[in-house]
């Protein structure tokens, strides 16, 4: 399995990036083949403030390394340090039929809340599918709301192919398991467009905090609840052992109990859980140097592949050994 992700170095990690899906790439590294990278070229289309997108870049790489990515196993490096990338998304731009791209969901949402989207939203699945093509790639993690960049990555590839000859590999969805649902503080889908965030390398005495000031429900102490969809249980679900996730539930539906009690358990199951990775990026942080070599070395392997994945390309349809 040769495997491909990318991440958009556009804020803090937080529970539901780790849950939703890092902790799943992790997962992965150590397959045939991994590569993971970190999306700058397409969180331009967001974030346009040059030192946010500097700071965030690296603080992505840092956080990365500090969850257990190890580039010994799998290739970490910043999308803009691989230039082939753009001169591939070009070849593929010259056969992408506008009617595919303006299906995408990213764009057509914006367009229906009436926003201004602009080309980089626009062109975004082009640019996304030169970065699956570029490394070989034959598995792609994602989110089911991301499936749809996958097929429209295979149509291209699958047109450049028909047109000139078997260039790409075709990849294939990898849908990650969203069955541990990771609710935000306000109960609804944990995400930065919500400020609902826990972000997963703050300090423990600041979360602690922020845990403590989550609203509940006003049913009375005494009742029995159901703990599956209850905000607090839920989020302890996810960094809390089995028989503490058992003994948590039976608390619940006996009753007689307090908020107060079920948040201190959950801010000290989070402070236990993620203390390793914390310890890890403090570690980490004092070694910029050390970060920066592995994209570097990172970079390196991936331009040798991009390079001669994007040779293939060039000599199929002609733009090369004239």
């Amino acid at each position: 399995m040769k495997v491909l992700s990318g991440i958009q170095p556009t804020g803090p990690i937080h529970w539901g990036n780790y849950f939703g899906a890092v902790r799943q790439y992790i997962a992965l590294q150590d397959n045939e083949q991994a590569f993971y990278f970190i999306a700058n070229l397409h969180a331009l289309t967001t974030v346009r403030e040059r030192d946010k997108l500097r700071q965030w870049t690296y603080d992505i790489a840092l956080n990365l390394l500090a969850l257990g990515l190890d580039p010994n196993q799998a290739t970490l490096f910043v999308q803009s340090d691989v230039p082939e990338l753009t001169e591939l998304c070009w070849l593929l731009m010259t056969g992408a039929p506008m009617g595919l791209l303006e299906r995408c969901h990213a764009y057509k949402d914006k367009k229906a809340k009436g926003l201004t989207a602009d080309a980089g939203l626009f062109t975004y699945p082009v640019l996304q599918a030169a970065d699956i093509l570029a490394y070989d790639s034959d598995t792609v993690p994602v989110g089911e709301d991301q499936v749809q960049h996958i097929e429209v990555c295979r149509d291209l590839a699958g047109s450049f192919n028909h047109q000139f000859g078997e260039v790409f590999v075709l990849p294939k969805a990898y849908v990650l398991d969203h069955s541990a649902r990771v609710p935000g503080t306000d109960g609804e889908k944990m995400s930065k467009s919500y400020n609902n965030t826990l972000a997963v390398f703050d300090d423990a005495k600041a979360q602690r905090k922020q845990i403590m000031r989550i609203v509940t429900d006003s049913r009375p102490m005494d009742q029995p609840k159901e703990p599956a969809g209850d905000v607090l249980y839920d989020l302890f679900s996810l960094v809390a052992g089995e028989s503490e996730r058992d003994e948590m539930a039976a608390l619940y539906r006996k009753g007689g109990f307090g908020y107060g009690e079920i948040k201190k358990a959950l801010a000290d199951a989070a402070e236990k859980f993620f203390a390793e990775p914390r310890a890890r990026r403090i570690e980490l942080a004092a070694k910029p140097d050390r970060v920066r070599e592995i994209l570097g070395d990172g970079a390196a392997v991936a331009r040798k592949k991009a390079a001669e994945v994007l040779k293939r390309a060039q000599d199929a349809c002609g733009v090369r050994g004239w």
